[in-house]
């Protein structure tokens, strides 16, 4: 991708702040003059605001819940609740392919997915991230400080042995005699990996196979080694560019026509009829965790090679010669956090592609899918191996995962939010329609635990109650939990009804469209990442792979469970429950920092809310088909640290108020419930 020709100052600067602003999905309207300029944009000239050719380029659609954009025909139009759109949010879309995936996606009350679906616009982006996609072949000018931490990180941990390398096969080549051109181009390349920096590398305009036989094969495994290791390592990607062009283009060059040059010796060869080939500046860049690679987020390609080596080393070595069971069980844990993100990606593509209907439909099949495989693996096995340990493995990693996503997901993006901004709000009319679906779902699924209390130490199977003397009642408690898992989902779909259609007001999504001509110029403009088949394509694999995953994961998990000082309750609410929120714990710390914390808290909320009205039910009911002794009776730690946990996230959520304390609040309450759950005692049957 080429580099844009240079602007001036001003233009680039404007240019900057537009792509810094357009960053950010969703964004409040904080100041009374953005209002007005808004209201100049929208209603000063109704018909040719967007008609230059420079409008429909830069243009983005602001869309919500109505998706219809439509031209301001009057001033009184656009006054129809001015004063609340003071008070209100607005969602930003850069095309409404965009527009509808934050519609489907960001009010069902399902994951928050934040990756972009569609292609952007490489002019419209920041400098910082123009910056990550550049060509090296590129001499760009640079005012910047050469000796930087990265770049003398590395010379230690990649320079010195590549220019190491290239010194021995120069004087391989020079032994060859007929290579020595090759060798003296071997000992300039040395000098230049060793410290790249500031200098280039130019081509002025085959000669021997023993450049290709003894000299070119050694740099190969050399340069492929470098470009591995710099890429994984994220932060290094531009060294791993490097050395890819240093393979690909530069080491197939004839020797005389390339040579190096300093930033003194470029400007004498300005007028010189040369092309630059590899020109670097900085080893390492911070921003790169932003670098995506067909949409897909870096660190997520990166993890996905763990998933066929689970597979192959899981599957193929069953006598555990090559890996302990220890090593295949963290190695699967690890498998899922990418397969979560290309599942959570896929359903993204698919929403914001689709209807409102199918993305539904869509959020509500796979957007448990990662949890719900998981634990019906784990379940079948433990059912098979008359293992009960897996069940009561199953039940804690149900409450970590609800205690995590109301305690230390909101507590943590409160704490990273907070340092940045002080004090964030938030709207406490949509947190008290999340902290009451809260309050329901827990009072649902502890219902039968509260029975049990109330009436006896119920197994579900044959529910006995002793009333006095030898007399002995049977109790049928069945059917409280059917009656509790129909429920649960009818007030799901209640809750969904009232925030989406009935009040959606409540949550402040202001309805507004920028000009349609710029709406429908960012629609055909946009360019999807992947089609409607390739997402469900992608999806259905994922979820195939995901199984396979699971499976391995509740395969090799009884040694870890066996461990004598680490009680299988801890496992359960840490590992198991958490490593696959890893993606949303990072989309509400990104939330956070960028001052949305409502967003933050609704990602705790939504997963809390979906894992006692949906996963919960869905296990009940695959035990009706599929009897694996699944009972809906949790240990006392369970219900009461879920009924604390929910009591104190509604005391910080009364004031629509967060900052850092409130943050710390929360974490420091779900480590000492992480403490409780390390130091009790082992589950009965296990």
């Amino acid at each position: 991708m080429s580099v844009p020709a240079a602007h001036s100052p001003d233009t680039s600067s404007r240019r900057r702040r537009q792509a810094e602003q357009t960053q950010d999905p969703l964004w409040e309207h904080d100041h009374h003059h953005r209002h007005e300029q808004m209201y100049d944009r929208l209603c000063g000239d109704s018909t040719g605001a967007c008609a230059s050719s420079s409008h429909h380029t830069s243009c983005a659609a602001l869309i919500t819940s109505c998706l219809s954009p439509h031209t301001c025909s009057s001033r009184n139009a656009c006054e129809e609740s001015w004063e609340d759109i003071q008070q209100k949010r607005t969602i930003r879309a850069e095309n409404e392919v965009e527009a509808n995936k934050l519609v489907n996606n960001y009010r069902f009350g399902f994951r928050k997915w934040k990756s972009h679906v569609t292609e952007r616009s490489f002019q419209d982006r920041s400098d910082v991230v123009k910056e990550l996609y550049s060509e090296l072949n590129v001499i760009k000018p640079h005012s910047g400080r050469l000796i930087t931490c990265g770049n003398v990180t590395y010379v230690l941990l990649f320079g010195w042995w590549v220019s190491l390398a290239y010194y021995l096969v120069g004087i391989l080549m020079f032994i060859t005699v007929i290579g020595v051109p090759y060798g003296k181009l071997c000992w300039k390349l040395a000098c230049y990996f060793l410290w790249p920096f500031s200098k280039s590398i130019h081509e002025h305009r085959f000669s021997t196979y023993v450049w290709l036989l003894l000299g070119y094969p050694p740099l190969v495994v050399i340069h492929f080694l470098v470009c591995f290791l710099s890429w994984i390592l994220i932060f290094t990607i531009p060294v791993s560019k490097m050395n890819l062009r240093a393979l690909c283009v530069i080491l197939l060059l004839p020797p005389e026509d390339v040579f190096v040059s300093t930033c003194s010796q470029q400007k004498a060869r300005e007028n010189s009829e040369t092309r630059a080939l590899l020109c670097c500046y900085q080893a390492t860049n911070w921003y790169y965790y932003k670098y995506t690679v067909d949409g897909i987020n870096v660190f997520a390609v990166n993890l996905l090679p763990l998933v066929i080596v689970a597979i192959i080393i899981g599957y193929i070595d069953k006598e555990n010669k090559y890996a302990t069971s220890d090593v295949k069980f963290a190695i699967a844990i690890c498998s899922i956090i990418p397969l979560s993100y290309y599942i959570g990606m896929g359903i993204a593509s698919i929403s914001a592609q689709s209807n409102f209907a199918v993305g539904a439909v869509v959020n509500a099949t796979f957007g448990s899918i990662t949890e719900l495989t998981f634990y019906i693996t784990a379940l079948i096995r433990g059912h098979k191996a008359a293992n009960p340990c897996l069940q009561e493995v199953v039940k804690a990693a149900l409450t970590g995962t609800l205690l995590g996503c109301i305690l230390f997901i909101p507590g943590i993006c409160m704490i990273i939010g907070g340092l940045r901004h002080s004090e964030q709000r938030f709207n406490s009319r949509s947190a008290g329609v999340s902290s009451a679906l809260l309050f329901i779902s827990v009072g649902g699924v502890f219902a039968p635990t509260l029975f049990s209390k109330a009436y006896g130490n119920l197994v579900c199977d044959a529910c006995t109650n002793s009333i006095g003397g030898n007399s002995t009642k049977y109790i049928n408690c069945m059917p409280l939990v059917y009656t509790v898992s129909v429920l649960l989902p009818v007030a799901y779909i209640i809750g969904l009804i009232f925030t989406l259609k009935t009040h959606s007001h409540i949550y402040n999504i202001h309805c507004l469209a920028m000009i349609c001509v710029c709406a429908v110029t960012s629609h055909h403009g946009a360019v999807v990442h992947w089609s409607r088949w390739r997402s469900l394509v992608i999806l259905i694999v994922a979820t195939v792979l995901m199984s396979a995953c699971a499976d391995l994961a509740t395969e090799h998990i009884q040694p870890i469970l066996n461990q004598p000082n680490i009680s299988q309750y801890f496992i359960g609410v840490t590992v198991l429950a958490m490593v696959p929120e890893i993606p949303e714990i990072v989309n509400g710390i990104q939330f956070a920092l960028q001052n949305n914390i409502s967003l933050s808290l609704e990602v705790g909320s939504c997963i809390a809310v979906q894992v006692c009205m949906l996963q919960i039910p869905i296990l009940v009911l695959f035990n009706v088909f599929y009897d694996v002794g699944f009972v809906l009776l949790f240990s006392d730690m369970h219900l009461w640290a879920s009924i604390f946990g929910v009591i104190l996230v509604n005391y910080i959520f009364m004031d629509g108020k967060s900052d850092y304390f409130q943050g710390t609040a929360l974490v420091v309450v779900y480590f000492i419930l992480l403490a409780l759950y390390y130091f009790a005692p082992t589950p009965a049957g296990c």
